[in-house]
């Protein structure tokens, strides 16, 4: 079986579509469209099911994309270790972190990261959405949430705090929430999605209660929830990390600190597609950067594995 031809179906698998696989081969779809089906031919078998918006590889064409990208990957690597023979670790990583935590917690790394490595490129992208997080070709996304999507690879880099938190003189003035049903009533400073409800849930032991928000001030720039909050503006519903060094400053104040509140997630994730084949440079990040959160406390010791 030709090797392109299975590389063909990789990218094809990959990119979810035919347009996006001829977009990344730098090829017309009618020619992707033309290759792949010569493949399913000579094999005599159906490889993926086609859709209006996606493909989907069928049993056979699943088990030749596995030795398809077993291949790559193996040519990958050995082309990898012929260029960078002799030479310091180059080569580009592409992350996609979220705004609060890449910008409050994660930057930091990143420099260290950039200093130790000179020749690695980190192109980093900051957003919060979860639609998709491997669009674009990026090699590694960090994401707030629940439960991991059980297509990736996920390594846990710890739980997520959230915190009910005030400028110490607005709590002065007005009192901060003693139950849940009080931050209903407060105008709230917090981020969300686009087009939901916000419910906050609250643990109390084995008991989960929920309520209702109606914030005041959203936004996804979780800098500028921290200065609504250090401005008086209201009382925030934030990860920790948000405002650890007010906290610590006695800038600002918490409540329903015996509550454990959860908004958008309760772990940090770190995601990327399984059976990718992994540079020197991005398998050197993602190992970095998991030290980093075990030094900070929050990541847990985790071994690769797809959720």
């Amino acid at each position: 079986m030709d090797v392109n031809a299975l590389t063909l179906l990789v990218e094809i698998l990959d990119a979810g579509n035919l347009s996006e696989a001829a977009r990344r081969l730098k090829m017309s779809r009618a020619n992707v469209s033309y290759h792949l089906n010569h493949l399913e031919k000579s094999i005599g078998l159906q490889l993926v099911r086609r859709t209006t918006r996606r493909v989907e590889p069928t049993e056979i064409g699943l088990k030749l994309y596995e030795h398809g990208r077993a291949i790559q990957n193996a040519l990958l690597a050995a082309r990898e270790s012929v260029s960078t023979l002799g030479q310091s670790l180059l080569g580009r990583v592409r992350l996609s972190v979220p705004s609060g935590y890449g910008q409050l917690v994660m930057s930091e790394w990143l420099i260290r990261f950039k200093r130790l490595y000179p020749g690695i490129v980190l192109d980093v992208m900051f957003e919060n959405r979860v639609e998709d997080l491997l669009r674009d070709e990026v090699d590694i996304a960090v994401r707030v949430m629940h439960e991991p999507p059980q297509n990736l690879v996920a390594r846990d880099m710890g739980a997520v705090r959230y915190v009910a938190c005030a400028s110490a003189p607005w709590a002065a003035e007005h009192g901060m929430p003693e139950t849940l049903e009080d931050l209903a009533r407060a105008p709230v400073i917090t981020a969300t999605v686009v087009g939901r409800q916000l419910r906050l849930a609250g643990y109390l032991g084995d008991e989960r209660h929920e309520v209702l928000l109606e914030p005041s001030i959203i936004s996804e720039n979780f800098l500028f929830l921290r200065q609504s909050i250090l401005e008086g503006l209201g009382v925030g519903i934030v990860p920790d990390y948000v405002v650890h060094d007010d906290l610590r400053n006695g800038l600002v104040v918490t409540s329903l600190d015996t509550w454990r509140l959860s908004i958008f997630g309760t772990h940090m994730y770190m995601l990327y597609m399984p059976n990718r084949h992994h540079t020197r440079a991005a398998s050197t990040f993602i190992d970095y950067v998991l030290a980093e959160a075990r030094k900070s406390g929050r990541g847990a010791v985790a071994n690769d594995q797809v959720s």
